[in-house]
């Protein structure tokens, strides 16, 4: 206790009074261990999605040659997941509207576990994609909703890093998939449907823990239960001393009830401080995915191998950037808080470019010292063969064609010959062919080169990560999080997120083809000049957001004029001064 003195005059003015005043400490504001266990109860959804986008990385490397995968089909197997979590996600938003936060959550932790089972269990390649696309309804389901609901529940002093959690769960995922990958990797005809299976588990886990989780108290106000909400919220809180932030969120609700019916949308449109915030908040999704991020992620073991590591070693090697990820992301935790968004994700995009520009110079070059082609073979009774390998004139060239190999040896002897269909450890002929081959001195490299330049990308690959995972990983999601009023929130982070996984799906569905067109370096530069672009933008769109209410938020986006214009509609006498 302190006590402070302030002179003041009597009614007549004839003498000064002393008064003491006793201060009040200032409580710091405080997390209940419930806060804590609905985050990480409803977190699990970002594990779930992290395990399930990383894990195609590795198994990959198995499932192509058990069901004979062609470029389009490996493709099509990983991009399924982000084309199903673009629609669904696009969809969340009504849903979530309509059925609540919770239930939406509980559909998607359904959904994870029958894709798991269907993908586990799968006897062609055609339900495996089905199981893919299941697993990415529930993605597409839960992402934004999650986002939403803890948002909704958490206090403003840290509400931004309760929500990044879910980047953080999203890592955790990722890095014990690869993980998973290595363990299961030896046993190379059924490894993978353990890979693929076991993410059911933790599925189960969030689907039985939200039978018993309360819904998010704005979206009871909004639904005229008020006293549920009332309990709910002083069961977050951990004290019946809610009624200034009970009030708020009822005040809001008044308000978005007083701004009329109709479609969502066409509010959203015709609001123009919410169709600011929602432009913003689609801007940083395009740019988080157009840095190429999930090209990592899905591809890593392809991209290892693409830098001179064999298809074994690429398996485990994905665990460096997985685990940098991991590690990195506490950094954007630990920031969110303390710095502000905008800092963090400028920062963010700038080492994600640095990274970029690394991964395509070590592809480069080794693109200009690959060994050249200086051997040609021929049938055993003479006739040369007819393939497209011929045409080649080095290694690069040659290993960018899905069906050709270079084949070497000490002698720095080195010749393009056809993949065997049967054997991808093989040429269907010559001197690497498994029954021509005259003695084990000969290598057959098939989307590698042997270069002196393999520890640029992996250099490249962990920068990124390590970039990435603290500020473009988080920040649009936490962003897209806070900076729509109640009426609007679920539809705007829905519609997003249907932008994040639309541009996720042209990314994946695009790198093994753009490698294979514009060459690997030719990719990474292209990804590299859309962070440019993003860092620009960024900085000249994005407001900063930290330490801001739900409620006070939304005018962050009000233009000066319409900002004055509030005010006096809620203070007419403003007008009349």
């Amino acid at each position: 206790m302190s006590s402070v003195t302030y002179k003041s005059l009597g009614k007549d003015g004839d003498e000064d009074m002393k008064v003491q005043v006793r201060e009040i400490p200032h409580k710091k504001p405080t997390t209940t261990c419930f806060v804590y266990l609905l985050t990480f109860s409803a977190t699990i959804s970002g594990f779930l999605m992290g395990y399930d986008i990383g894990v195609v990385s590795g198994s990959m490397l198995l499932i192509v040659p058990h069901f004979h995968l062609d470029t389009v089909w490996t493709e099509a197997i990983v991009s399924a997941i982000v084309g199903a979590a673009a629609l669904f996600a696009l969809s969340s938003g009504y849903l979530a509207d309509v059925f609540g936060r919770k239930k939406i959550i509980i559909f998607s932790s359904i959904a994870f576990v029958t894709g798991a089972v269907i993908m586990g269990a799968s006897p062609t390649k055609e339900i495996l994609l089905l199981g893919r696309l299941v697993v990415g309804a529930g993605i597409g389901l839960s992402i934004a909703t999650v986002a939403v609901y803890i948002a909704e529940s958490a206090p403003a002093h840290n509400r931004g890093g309760l929500v990044s959690l879910n980047q953080l769960f999203i890592t955790i995922g990722i890095f014990v998939s690869s993980v998973i990958v290595g363990g299961f990797s030896e046993i190379e005809d059924i490894g993978w449907r353990f890979m693929l299976g076991l993410p059911g588990v933790a599925a189960i886990i969030q689907l039985i823990a939200f039978l018993f989780l309360p819904e998010s108290p704005r979206w009871l106000v909004g639904r005229g239960r008020d006293e549920e909400a009332r309990a709910v919220l002083e069961r977050i809180r951990g004290t019946d001393d809610i009624a200034k932030e009970f009030n708020e969120i009822q005040e809001t609700v008044v308000e978005d009830k007083l701004s009329g019916d109709g479609f969502i949308i066409t509010k959203v449109c015709s609001t123009p401080h919410v169709r600011r915030a929602l432009l913003v908040g689609c801007m940083l999704m395009f740019f988080q995915q157009m840095c190429g991020i999930n090209t990592v992620i899905y591809y890593s073991a392809t991209i290892m191998k693409m830098a001179g590591f064999s298809s074994k070693h690429s398996i485990w090697m994905v665990t460096v950037p997985n685990g940098v990820n991991f590690l990195s992301t506490f950094i954007g935790l630990w920031l969110v808080d303390r710095l502000g968004r905008k800092i963090i994700t400028l920062v963010s995009i700038a080492g994600v470019c640095v990274a970029l520009c690394i991964l395509a110079t070590g592809f480069q070059l080794a693109a200009l010292n690959a060994p050249p082609v200086n051997f040609t073979e021929s049938f055993s009774n003479g006739t040369l063969y007819n393939s497209s390998c011929a045409s080649y004139t080095n290694c690069d060239s040659c290993t960018n064609d899905v069906d050709c190999g270079f084949c070497f040896n000490d002698t720095s002897l080195g010749s393009c010959l056809p993949v065997d269909k049967d054997n991808s450890q093989n040429s269907q002929f010559g001197r690497c062919n498994e029954t021509g081959q005259s003695d084990s001195s000969f290598n057959f490299d098939v989307g590698f080169c042997p270069n002196n330049f393999m520890w640029m990308p992996v250099v490249g690959m962990a920068l990124l990560v390590f970039s990435f995972a603290p500020g473009l990983g988080p920040m649009p999601l936490t962003i897209n999080a806070e900076i729509y009023p109640l009426w609007a929130r679920s539809t705007c982070s829905a519609i997003a997120m249907c932008v994040n996984w639309s541009f996720n799906l042209v990314v994946s569905f695009t790198f093994l083809t753009l490698t294979e067109t514009i060459t690997r370096y030719g990719t990474f530069w292209l990804y590299a000049g859309a962070c440019v672009c993003g860092f620009i933008a960024i900085a000249i769109f994005l407001p900063e957001t930290k330490q801001k209410t739900l409620e006070e938020m939304e005018q962050i986006f009000l233009s000066k004029k319409e900002r004055k214009k509030r005010q006096f509609s809620e203070n007419p006498k403003l007008e009349q001064n």
